[in-house]
């Protein structure tokens, strides 16, 4: 399967990003189409998504309430049969992998999943017509066929040790993706499947009208049982401060905040801030094709000048840990401590000093005509980012470095991230490859958010190489740690901070919920109603 797409999470990534949602009884708010009753939730959403399409991006690392994968997580981020049967099984030499299926499922409309459903799924992505924005991140997949009814073996490039966490994309019926006969595929994006999905997951789509709210349905047929949730209503609220409003005037169940906000709900009656681990980093990237981010004393003394302490304090009141690689503590023996970059200041001015960068009378360094300057760019609508574009900055100015910063839209962003640093997020708790590989190999440097600032270093390449093709734990680990030893010599990126996602959930009517360590994916996938389709009612 040849790399090729690009990688759009963000909208549902971030997108039905405030769910969250602890109990039951609550009136509907105002305009959002009436009471939900004592079996439903109402839930405040930061970002609305632009489609449900698994292939799109949806639910790409499981805990879909709309579409189930082969494999999910549970509360120890221990991968799971979801539509499997079984674990899969790797042959000898590590090229195929064999799934078994479960019998007893149907997609929401009555239709039966079957082997062809997955194989399907994972041809599409290798379709360039279908222009699967997902595809490059399945670039080990050579085959997928059906060996029976509810078997399919998947036939790989090269051996990949972490195969089964890459089958918790979600599977879609086989008739969404068949254009009839003597038709041509097209883009998914132009498809209704994205906005009418029909999965095998525990909810189904009611409504969706966009811009104001989504409704989501339990599905009584489900393999795992019937929900006891019976409707999750979202209601879309961009603005932090408005969800903050609305939850004290009693109108959600609950909803994600960033964490100081989040953090002043504390004294709300019926309510309780929960604050979650993550493996969800901020960085800024450094593109090696800009005259000043690509110069490697610039990138090391940038990564000495970041006060990454100060900032958790200042931004996330204190509801997060320093980072410095992609590959998060919570991975514990993958992690590289010796990796990390202490804040010094002195340390960055003399390395600039070192390489030719002259302060000018206006604070500024330069060298050979060249201004030791840069733009920034954050999404606009992301207040937390705007914050660390902001203390970023500060600290690079203090070091002679000016960074210019521009909030604009995500369509404005991608197209200028080869030239322009941006505040990028990503990272999950479960697997390094999934985001490692993509993020720092140079075979996807300008693949949309994956490498965007064409990073490349041949010792890290070998290294992530040696990884994913590893046949035990002992060189994998020997490998992820080698990656992370290269990256503090050679850095592409300012890492600054992993996140703690906050949600403010009220505190009555349902039991089930399970903190949990989440990827950087959260909202209706993520938080705490990542198994909401398991809550039962408080007696």
């Amino acid at each position: 399967m040849p790399r090729r797409g690009r990688h759009r999470r963000r909208a549902f990534v971030c997108a039905v990003a405030a769910l969250t949602w602890m109990s039951a009884a609550c009136a509907a708010p105002e305009g959002s189409g009436g009471d939900t009753g004592d079996d439903g939730l109402v839930l405040a959403a930061a970002y609305e998504d632009e489609s449900l399409h698994p292939l799109l991006g949806h639910g790409q690392e499981g805990a879909s309430k709309i579409f189930d994968g082969l494999y999910d997580y549970d509360a120890h981020r221990e991968l799971r049969p979801a539509l499997a049967a079984g674990p899969a099984r790797a042959s000898e030499d590590g090229l195929t992998w064999t799934v078994p299926l479960r019998r007893d499922v149907r997609f929401h409309d009555g239709s039966a999943f079957t082997a062809a459903d997955v194989v399907a799924t994972y041809r599409a992505l290798a379709d360039p017509r279908y222009a699967a924005t997902v595809a490059s991140e399945y670039e080990m997949i050579d085959s997928v066929r059906a060996v029976d009814g509810h078997t399919v073996r998947f036939g790989l490039v090269h051996r990949y040790a972490p195969l089964p966490h890459k089958l918790t994309l979600g599977i879609v019926p086989a008739e969404s993706l068949d254009p009839g006969p003597g038709a041509e595929p097209e883009p998914l994006h132009t498809s209704s499947f994205g906005s009418h999905p029909v999965g095998t997951g525990p909810y189904e789509l009611a409504e969706w009208r966009k811009g104001d709210r989504m409704v989501l349905t339990a599905n009584d047929d489900h393999w795992g049982g019937r929900p006891a949730v019976r409707t999750i209503t979202v209601v879309f609220a961009g603005d932090d401060n408005t969800r903050a409003q609305r939850l004290r005037a009693g109108e959600f169940d609950g909803a994600s905040l960033p964490p100081a906000l989040a953090d002043t709900l504390r004294d709300l009656d019926g309510y309780r801030v929960v604050h979650h681990r993550t493996a969800d980093y901020r960085a800024v990237t450094l593109p090696t094709r800009h005259p000043v981010t690509g110069d490697l004393a610039v990138r090391r003394a940038l990564n000495h000048a970041v006060d990454r302490e100060g900032m958790i304090d200042a931004i996330l009141a204190g509801h997060g840990r320093p980072a410095s690689t992609p590959i998060p503590p919570v991975l514990e023996q993958l992690h590289e401590p010796s990796s990390a970059f202490p804040f010094d200041r002195s340390e960055a001015r003399r390395i600039l000093d070192g390489a030719g960068w002259r302060t000018g009378d206006d604070g500024v360094r330069s060298r050979g005509g060249t201004r030791a300057a840069f733009t920034l760019l954050y999404p606009a609508d992301d207040g937390v980012r705007k914050l660390f574009a902001q203390a970023f900055a500060s600290d690079a100015r203090a070091v002679g470095i000016d960074v210019r910063l521009e909030g604009l839209g995500w369509e404005a962003i991608e197209p200028r991230m080869a030239r322009d640093a941006v505040v990028l997020g990503g990272g999950n708790p479960f697997e390094p490859d999934l985001v490692a590989y993509p993020l720092l190999h140079s075979s996807y440097g300008g693949d949309g958010y994956n490498n965007p600032g064409f990073y490349s270093d041949s010792d890290v390449d070998d290294a992530l190489d040696r990884a994913r093709t590893a046949s035990s734990p002992g060189p994998r680990t020997r490998a992820y740690r080698d990656v992370q030893r290269e990256l503090r010599d050679d850095p592409g990126f300012v890492f600054l901070a992993f996140l703690d996602h906050s949600y403010v959930l009220r505190d009555a009517g349902w039991r089930g919920y399970r903190p949990v360590v989440e990827p950087h994916t959260h909202g209706l996938t993520w938080g705490p109603w990542w198994n909401v389709q398991n809550w039962t009612a408080a007696s």
